[in-house]
């Protein structure tokens, strides 16, 4: 079933042009702005050699060609020493007509390049600096694609501020969509340890790892685990027998969209209500949900099948260890254990 737009963010994403990214460097970029400048102010000079007649030099009446082209530089530059001044009808009207415009376009020019090159790196430095000082305890998602946008999208309707939430990716219209829904983003490779050490990558809560292919995929899961050896990591494997490379590369978690399917579909061939519970489990907006929650200090000592939250407790994870709920492990809890729960959606949001 389709989707219907949501008008809300069609107005809130205002109206974005149609842009590529340029493959020119920035000295050839700067070279072109400089060049149509100077021939701007090369056209000023002709004018004014043309109709130097109009023109009045009160140093020492003659106008010559050193004359028009200090003349052009101080006009153009808005300097306006007064040494040398248009005198005749037609001399104003050139100036008012074709040099006065030709001004405005060479400080535009001048400004602009200026702003792009000097103010507006300034400012994105500063402002990246701000930004990553206040990174700790934040979510890292490498990859904005299908999943990871997905993955985003339901960490923020589960409660997530979207300012807790980073993003890289190096295409950048997904980059800009992560922009767009609030989050923190970063357009670059995501398997650079320059890029990780950008976003505090070892000050990070989790990782999320959707790359797209599984080759690089694991290639970033090598890095994020080389530079943080504590950070839990889940990444998306599509191909099975990656998946142990993916755990042996240091992933914590690997979830396989075609394995889930499976199931969905297996569920769904034994009943006609199990697929769409497994799915309600997954979803924020079911009617219940999966969660994982250190054992509370009032649990300690009791059952499994008695939480605290009101929760059904299905398992415990002891010394990394899973025991189910059937099992005797079960029936005590001790301090350090991992509890997976279903509970109402209305109670994680009490949460």
């Amino acid at each position: 079933m389709s989707k219907r737009p949501n008008p809300k963010l069609h107005i809130q994403s205002g109206f974005h042009l149609l842009k590529r990214a340029s493959k020119w460097p920035i000295w050839a970029d700067v070279i072109t702005r400089l060049s149509v400048a100077f021939f701007l102010i090369a056209i000023v000079v002709l004018v004014h050699w043309i109709d130097r007649a109009g023109l009045k030099d009160s140093h020492d009446g003659h106008i010559s060609f050193l004359d028009v082209v200090y003349f052009t530089m101080i006009s153009v530059t808005t300097t306006g020493f007064g040494d040398i001044a248009p005198v005749s009808d037609r001399s104003r009207l050139i100036e008012a007509v074709i040099v006065t415009p030709i001004r405005i376009m060479v400080l535009f020019i001048f400004v602009g390049t200026a702003y792009n090159f000097v103010l507006k790196r300034t400012w994105e430095k500063w402002r990246m600096a701000r930004i990553q000082a206040k990174l700790t305890n934040h979510i890292v998602v490498l990859g904005y694609g299908v999943s990871g946008a997905e993955a985003v999208r339901e960490l923020i309707a589960r409660g997530t501020d979207p300012a807790c939430i980073v993003v890289i990716d190096s295409n950048r219209g997904r980059v800009n969509a992560a922009e767009n829904a609030g989050c923190n983003v970063l357009e670059g490779d995501a398997s650079s340890d320059e890029t990780l050490l950008d976003v505090r990558i070892a000050e990070a809560q989790s990782v999320l790892v959707s790359a797209g292919r599984d080759d690089t995929s694991i290639l970033i899961v090598l890095t994020v685990r080389h530079l943080a050896p504590h950070v839990p990591i889940s990444v998306v494997i599509r191909t099975q027998d990656n998946e142990l490379l993916a755990r042996q590369a240091g992933a914590s978690n690997v979830i396989n969209p075609v394995s889930f399917t499976g199931l969905l579909l297996a569920g769904s061939a034994q009943g006609a209500h199990v697929a769409d519970y497994m799915a309600d489990l997954a979803a924020v907006g079911g009617k219940v949900q999966l969660r994982e929650r250190p054992v509370s200090g009032e649990e300690i000592g009791s059952s499994l099948d008695r939480l605290a939250s009101g929760g059904r407790g299905l398992r415990i994870y002891r010394g990394g260890k899973p025991y189910g709920f059937w099992e005797a492990e079960t029936n005590k809890l001790e301090p350090g254990d991992m509890i997976v729960e279903v509970i109402q959606c209305e109670a994680c949001e009490a949460d």
